[in-house]
């Protein structure tokens, strides 16, 4: 079931903004959860990152490999 809520929130420092508990308790998102950022046409939209490599979400050493792996194709296409 998609339940469409409105929620104004205010946007602090660094780009912060709080998601209202009643939503992180439903949706399950914890402190330490990682979400995916997308600019969308209506505005902006969080969704839980994805898990990789086996279950879990790609940390930054792995994410450091992958970036090296894309520069190495790039480098071959060239």
């Amino acid at each position: 079931m998609t339940r469409i809520e409105l929620s104004n929130v205010k946007v602090k420092r660094k780009g912060q903004v709080t998601i209202p508990v009643e939503l992180r308790q439903r949706l399950k998102i914890e402190e330490g959860s990682l979400l995916e950022v997308h600019e969308h046409e209506q505005g902006i939209l969080l969704k839980p990152a994805r898990p990789l490599e086996g279950g879990k979400v790609v940390g930054t050493e792995s994410y450091k490999k992958i970036l090296q792996e894309l520069d190495s194709t790039r480098e071959k296409w060239r």
